[in-house]
């Protein structure tokens, strides 16, 4: 019996000693992937991140900085020594991410999709990428929750808000977005109809082309700068709904459209904001 017994326990510890360590020097390129990392408890073993990473502050003040996503050099992500490049769809240029592919180091593409489902696979994606899918998982089925609960709560309101997002004005002219943008996927989940959504992504508009959009409500994001002006400065879109009202929403855009593990509490402080009256409840989270 002694011999058996020894060599289960011998093919036992050759299994634990063959199997791939976990990844302790992870390279996060998009904002979502960090903000889930740092959820999941695995910060201490991110090398660098991307300009994306700004949420949580600490990402930026305290990890080395590869430069924005879509510019990065291949050089400079190789040069860090990473086990691990968790990279976000949409990084960049192709040449750079070739180049980073082929370089013998894993690398896992995390997709950047706006659904819900979207969302709760990259979750599980990450998790799984740095051997905490026990965490993961409950992360996604809390999200998916909360998901649910919005959902149950907007039901009931009969009449959505009509809103026009605008990422940016120059010499007054707006540049709007339509459906298939990740500002179209929040106007929906919060229970609004996105006025410009017959059109596929982002889009510039003379003010009474917008003005004839008819929008409730305005949807922009908080940032300075001359491309966050007055949406109402133009009298054509004074003279919206919208601008009667004086409903313009500003969200921070890591927040509103990050699409990590905030989303659900993003989607709540828009829907409360959509519609005051329907007592929702802001989100707790930041």
């Amino acid at each position: 019996m002694r011999l058996p017994l020894l060599a289960l326990l011998l093919t036992l510890a050759a299994g634990a000693a063959s199997a791939d360590p976990l990844p302790g020097r992870i390279v996060s390129i998009g904002g979502a992937v960090t903000e889930i990392l740092y959820a999941l408890g695995a910060e201490s073993r991110i090398a660098a991140v991307d300009t994306t990473s700004v949420h949580p502050p600490a990402a930026l003040q305290t990890k080395p900085d590869i430069g924005y996503m879509r510019a990065l050099s291949a050089e400079g992500v190789l040069s860090l020594s990473p086990d691990l490049i968790l990279m976000e769809n949409g990084a960049g240029p192709k040449e750079a991410v070739a180049l980073i592919d082929a370089a013998g180091v894993p690398v896992r593409h995390v997709p950047s999709g706006h659904s819900v489902p979207d969302l709760l696979e990259k979750v599980r994606l990450v998790a799984a990428s740095v051997g905490e899918e026990s965490k993961g998982e409950a992360m996604a089925a809390d999200m998916k929750a909360a998901l649910d609960r919005l959902a149950t709560d907007l039901a009931p309101i009969e009449r959505k808000r009509r809103v026009l997002f605008i990422l940016s004005i120059a010499d007054g002219r707006a540049n709007a977005a339509g459906r298939g943008t990740g500002a179209d996927a929040v106007i929906r989940l919060a229970g609004g109809e996105n006025v410009f959504s017959g059109v596929e992504g982002y889009k510039t508009l003379s003010p009474e082309a917008a003005a004839a959009l008819a929008p409730d409500i305005i949807l922009m994001l908080d940032r300075g700068g001359p491309s966050s002006g007055d949406p109402l400065a133009p009298p054509a879109l004074a003279a919206t709904p919208a601008g009667q009202a004086g409903a313009v929403i500003r969200m921070d855009a890591s927040y509103l459209l990050g699409f990590g593990p905030r989303t659900p509490g993003a989607l709540r402080d828009l829907a409360t904001r959509f519609y005051p009256e329907a007592g929702l409840g802001a989100s707790l989270v930041r």
